[in-house]
């Protein structure tokens, strides 16, 4: 019968062999650590397993009476809090989003609005990105540090601040630093998955974070519906103010929000992450298992070397590659799509004359055509979303990022071909759909990849690379595509071949792999037969 079918009617899990004494010897160590769940009941019968008889998957590490985080989050499962946890992730994503958005709308409107020069128009861009660039590795060492907790609360509350105070940029060098002070809290926001990675059970972690990935998809839409409303009224300054909402929002959430379980383990803090599973479990109805929580050994935590161990120095080259061409890719493409459209219903070949005999300080402001179009392809990231949601467990993450990586490549390569408005339109949309897939699977393998001491550094170090591809795209999809179309789509076709080619050769696959605790272990050890490991193994 299915495994997942056995549950306990006791208030807690405990499996026990036939002809096994009911107390053993360690029972009396760890007494006074067993949790019992008030008010949680089932109907089902208990069930007593017969000598070498399996014991169900779902409960890791149930014959031990020591846990670890891993086995507690695995027992108590998904449910009401991690619902509740979404949505608060959620909202700091749909605001990252919100932000990375406004500067293809922006570009246009300063462009008319201050006379600026393409060249301007492009740094406007890029100095979000350096500001990114330059915090990202560090959120990741304050999040290993400090706790998850502290550095999304102060990237969120510092983003949220320069992001309404951009708002009332007198000229055009308030702006550029103030949206540079911008890019530097937005570099924390990705700081948020790794600790809603650190809640997930394993069977729904990948589901999980590429649902997140909708928040980001919404984000992008409601930046473009906010701007169909505010720009021809109010103007670009109140856009900036009201794109900051989901962030006043998150900020107001956050109190909420527990402090990583793993992470207090690792700091040596045991009672306070006891007491975070135990408020889990009450939430979600569900039994704790026995015994006593164990402290994985004490390390040095966010130590950039530590991401360059023989064991992952080449993951962590070739995931910096491919979150460099993700994000090059991606924001090249967005950045892309105002231009193209903006070029109107002409053939690319002809549009390169056109677009090198204008003045680059002529400029034309986003018509309602021009928003429309954007909309439909910013609606392309939900269709992004369910086809990786359907792929990335039925052919691993690796792959997954391969074939999102080709097929970008592919409808770049089509773009070459003399082709009407409607066509561009469905290419940008299916070019976006799979970019912005690449990018949702990225996120899923890097924390999972990672062991608890240094998977904020890794994901942040990630996301570092990916603001240096976002940094120079400005130039490509701005500049270089008033001297010659070809030559830029090009430069994103070739770099979108490589990394396919660089997820092909990451060393491994995280698919059904639990998260790793510590980097002392063999990578994945923490679930695969922790069934047979003495509980003094368990420490290590």
């Amino acid at each position: 019968s299915d495994p997942s079918r056995f549950f306990c009617a006791c208030r807690v899990v405990k499996f026990r062999r036939t002809g096994e004494s009911s107390r053993s010897e360690e029972d009396g160590i760890s007494g006074e650590h067993e949790v019992q769940i008030e008010g949680v009941r089932t109907e089902l019968e208990p069930v007593e397993l017969g000598d070498g008889a399996a014991v169900p998957k779902e409960f890791a590490n149930p014959t031990d009476d020591t846990f670890m985080v891993e086995d507690a989050v695995e027992a108590i499962g998904f449910g009401k809090f991690q619902w509740k946890l979404s949505v608060i992730t959620g909202l700091a994503w749909m605001a990252d989003a919100m932000e990375m958005m406004i500067l293809s709308i922006l570009a246009p409107q300063l462009h008319c609005e201050w006379r600026l020069p393409s060249w301007q128009v492009a740094l406007l861009t890029s100095v979000v990105f350096v500001g990114m660039m330059s915090s990202s590795t560090l959120w990741g060492n304050i999040s290993d540090q400090y706790g998850r907790k502290t550095g999304l609360k102060i990237s969120v509350l510092w983003t949220l601040y320069y992001g309404i105070l951009s708002g009332f940029a007198p000229i055009y060098s308030w702006i550029l630093v103030l949206r540079g002070l911008v890019g530097f809290g937005i570099g924390g926001v990705p700081q948020s998955v790794t600790l809603y990675a650190e809640f997930l059970p394993m069977k729904a972690r990948a589901k999980c974070i590429l649902l997140i990935e909708v928040f980001w998809a919404l984000g992008t839409v409601f930046e473009v519906l906010l701007a169909v409303v505010v720009m021809p009224t109010l103007g670009w300054r109140w856009l900036l103010i009201l794109s900051a909402l989901p962030l006043l929002l998150f900020a107001g959430l956050c109190f909420w929000l527990p402090e990583s379980a793993r992470y207090d383990v690792l700091s040596g803090n045991q009672e306070k992450a006891l007491a975070t599973l135990k408020r889990i479990a009450t939430e979600n109805g569900a039994p704790m298992p026995l015994g006593k929580l164990v402290v994985s050994r004490q390390e040095d935590r966010g130590k950039m070397r530590d991401l360059f161990t023989p064991h992952f120095r080449w993951t962590t080259l070739l995931l910096w590659f491919i979150w460099f061409s993700n994000a090059f890719s991606y924001y090249g493409l967005v950045l892309l799509t105002t231009e193209l459209f903006q070029a109107g219903d002409v053939c690319i070949s002809s549009r390169r004359q056109e677009v090198k005999a204008k003045c680059s300080l002529t400029c034309e402001y986003l018509t309602e055509e021009d928003y429309t179009d954007l909309l439909w392809t910013t609606l392309s990231e939900f269709p992004g979303v369910l086809v990786t949601l359907w792929i990335i467990d039925r052919i691993g993450r690796k792959k997954t990022m391969a074939l999102s990586f080709l097929v970008f490549s592919f409808c770049s390569l089509l773009l070459f071909l003399c082709v009407g408005r409607n066509v561009l339109t469905v290419l940008l949309f299916i070019a976006r759909a799979f970019i912005s897939g690449g990018f949702q699977a990225a996120y899923v393998y890097t924390p999972e990849v990672y062991p608890t001491a240094t998977r904020a550094l890794g994901l942040g170090s990630c996301s570092g690379m990916a603001r240096v591809g976002a940094l120079i795209t400005p130039f490509i999809a701005q500049v270089m595509l008033e001297s010659s179309v070809y030559l830029t789509l090009l430069v994103y076709s070739g770099c979108c071949l490589l990394a396919a080619l660089a997820s092909c050769f990451l060393p491994i696959e995280t698919k059904g792999r639990g998260l790793q605790e510590s980097s002392h272990k063999e990578w994945g050890q923490e679930m695969v037969g922790r069934g047979s490991h003495s509980p003094g193994e368990s420490q290590e």
